[in-house]
């Protein structure tokens, strides 16, 4: 049987918000603290029931659009993109100063001057230009994933607020004032503090507060931070309480299979938005998986929890630079230590909900091997059971389907050459002539699927 019927949706939201941290190149917990500084505001505020639901889970998914900039932004810089995101969340980004600044610190950063001085050139020309268009992008997106997980527009509606200013020089749209939606406002609030917070403590969260009182934020909300100026019990916890103390209590959602199978589905997205490279390659392992579990005529609960576990192996792909997952060239040892880590990443961030335990196992296993020759801890033989065979068998074959930097994808008739070199060694033999009848069957259906898709104009 899967191992979960019905969860607290802030259980599952609140641990996989520790793979959204990653992504915006914040420290782990930062989504967590946002949402107890944003609770505590809104308690300060006595925001209605409404507001406060909706604000609670804007915090734990504030950042679901950030992977769609990733490529972007590291193409642009020529640098980390999670080095980049991070310094800028430090910085003020309405300031022409500011960003000049933020530019020439991580332009083409640890490169040689000609190749700083040329990077620099490309952010100064072209990056006022895409700052607009990421800006409403990472907004519109994230308020997708909230709108995919089944929360309301009040929620997506706060995320697409949540870099507006209170004088009308935020993006994407300029809102000013109340446009801006009250949970969108504590939001930008709560967000800032936490970032601030990390290196000053309360003196810095305060500290940002009343400096871009007015300008970025709403003064009213600000003045009511003045109740937890002396709370020393409240700052303390910051860095420890459970999202789900300050869950609203006369609004706790619950998601049953169906909403976990959604919740799923968004993350997909979030992860395979990280890279072009990589546009669909979860929600196709899941399908390869899916094919294979029933090939082998495995049950509906495993069927579905292969297919969980397909749509989640990759997210702890968020932690790895976009410099590294798009680069054309060989990657170099240490970028190859990087990315063997991203499993064991995948797991920790699932196992976060207890009843998620064998899934987060089977996701952590997609790059082990029955030989031990597979990564990150060299699990082999009887360590990896029959689901995490079969999830192993459908990454491979979707990477090797699919378009990467360094090659274009293959056809299947290769696909099977090379993967049956590893047939009863590497891989598992009975999962591998499944996978002789699954994947031909798979590429027809995905060719089928682009043949009918609109050309654009």
């Amino acid at each position: 049987m899967t191992e979960t019927m019905e969860l607290r949706l802030s259980e599952v939201v609140g641990a996989l918000s520790h793979a959204l941290d990653v992504t915006h190149g914040q420290p782990d917990g930062h989504a967590a603290r946002s949402c107890l500084l944003g609770m505590r505001i809104a308690e300060e505020l006595g925001l209605g029931a409404d507001d406060r639901s909706a604000l609670f889970y804007a915090l734990l998914l504030k950042d679901a659009g950030c992977s769609t900039n990733a490529s972007k932004i590291a193409a642009l810089y020529g640098a980390d993109d999670h080095a980049v995101q991070r310094e800028r969340t430090q910085i003020d980004h309405t300031s022409a100063m500011a960003n000049l600044g933020h530019a020439m610190r991580n332009a083409a950063a640890g490169g040689g001057a000609l190749a700083r001085v040329k990077q620099l050139r490309k952010v100064v020309v072209e990056g006022p230009r895409g700052s607009q268009a990421m800006y409403e992008l990472r907004c519109e997106r994230g308020a997708d994933i909230a709108r995919m997980i089944g929360l309301d527009e009040s929620a997506a509606g706060a995320i697409r607020h949540l870099d507006e200013h209170w004088d009308g020089g935020g993006r994407p749209a300029g809102l000013a004032g109340e446009a801006i939606s009250l949970p969108g406002r504590v939001l930008c609030l709560a967000q800032t503090m936490e970032v601030f917070w990390q290196d000053g403590g309360r003196e810095g969260a305060l500290g940002i507060a009343r400096r871009r009182r007015g300008t970025w934020f709403d003064p009213a909300i600000v003045d009511a931070l003045a109740g937890l100026e002396d709370d020393t019990a409240f700052w303390a916890s910051l860095d420890g309480a459970a999202v789900t103390e300050v869950e609203p209590a006369d609004r706790v959602l619950v998601a049953d299979d169906d909403g976990l199978d959604r919740i799923a589905e968004a993350f997909a997205r979030v992860v395979d938005a990280k890279s072009p490279y990589t546009g669909r390659h979860s929600e196709g392992v899941a399908e390869i998986a899916v094919g294979l579990g029933e090939r082998l005529d495995l049950d509906a609960d495993d069927i579905r929890t292969l297919r969980r576990a397909g749509l989640l192996h990759d997210l702890g792909k968020l932690a790895i630079s976009n410099r590294i997952l798009d680069k054309p060239d060989k990657l170099t040892d240490e970028e190859w230590a990087v990315v063997r880590e991203h499993p064991a990443l995948s797991e920790r961030i699932l196992a976060g909900v207890p009843a998620f335990a064998r899934l987060a196992r089977i996701a952590g296993n997609h790059h082990e091997r029955l030989d031990g020759s597979g990564y990150p801890r060299g699990r082999s033989g009887l360590a990896l059971g029959p689901l995490s065979r079969i999830l192993c068998v459908a990454d491979v074959a979707e990477a090797l389907t699919a378009d990467r930097p360094y090659r274009g994808p293959l056809d299947v008739g290769t696909v099977l050459e090379i993967m049956g070199r590893d047939a009863g060694t590497k891989l598992d033999p009975t999962v591998f002539r499944a996978l002789e009848g699954v994947l031909p069957e798979r590429q027809a259906a995905v060719a089928e699927r682009g043949a009918a898709q609109p050309v654009a104009a």
